[in-house]
């Protein structure tokens, strides 16, 4: 690895966790800057303003995540309740540390990076985990009762929750404080719950042990 894709991976790995800290409008040039303990005069030598240091900082998560995604689907080693259970993990992962506040912030001052940021999500929601359902099908590890699209579409729900703050929204507020808890956890039981219904019974053993 050169010394100057070194520093632009530093950047955009600062810039992205002072994002998530403090949201896209709240952070400066001079606060990433300072965190690097970089001028920043030579931080926009690496990128031109905040807007497109956010676009990129969003493209790298892309990329890692689409990486990661993309290798358990085609794992032919792993079982399939192996490869649902590391697929949730990743996409929790990635997905849960960006809270709704900061997809506010980006619908409101960062509209196209929002709307990029939100195609990739359902896309990977609809392809990938589609993809992987299929396959557990396709093995006789899925209930054959269940429609597969429904699952996929119940799946997208799950993730949209994580990141959507107009879905949150559409319940009362006494529901919404009744489920209040770190977008994690809540991804993490509306999983277990949908899968739990989705799968034979030894696979759900499977699922539940890996």
């Amino acid at each position: 690895m050169s010394k100057k894709t070194s520093i632009e991976g530093k950047i955009l790995d600062t810039a992205y966790r002072l994002f998530l800290e403090k949201g896209y409008r709240h952070t400066t040039m001079d606060d990433i800057a300072l965190d690097l303990g970089m001028s920043k005069k030579t931080l926009y030598k690496y990128h031109p303003g905040k807007l497109e240091l956010l676009s990129a900082s969003f493209e790298l998560l892309k990329t890692r995540m689409t990486a990661k995604v993309e290798a358990i689907v085609d794992n032919r080693y792993l079982a399939f309740p192996l490869k649902l259970r590391s697929f949730l993990t990743v996409v929790a992962g990635y997905l849960a540390p960006i809270n709704p506040g900061l997809f506010e912030d980006l619908e409101e001052h960062a509209p196209e990076v929002w709307q990029d940021l939100k195609a990739f999500i359902n896309e990977s929601a609809h392809t990938r985990f589609a993809k992987l359902i299929e396959e557990g099908a396709g093995l006789g590890l899925i209930n054959p009762r269940i429609n597969i699209n429904l699952v996929v579409m119940l799946y997208a729900a799950a993730v949209q929750s994580l990141w959507d703050p107009k879905f949150a929204a559409q319940f009362p507020e006494s529901i919404r404080k009744g489920a209040k808890m770190p977008p994690s956890e809540a991804f993490e039981q509306a999983i277990s719950i949908l899968y739990n219904g989705i799968l034979t019974e030894d696979a759900r053993k499977e699922f539940q042990n890996a």
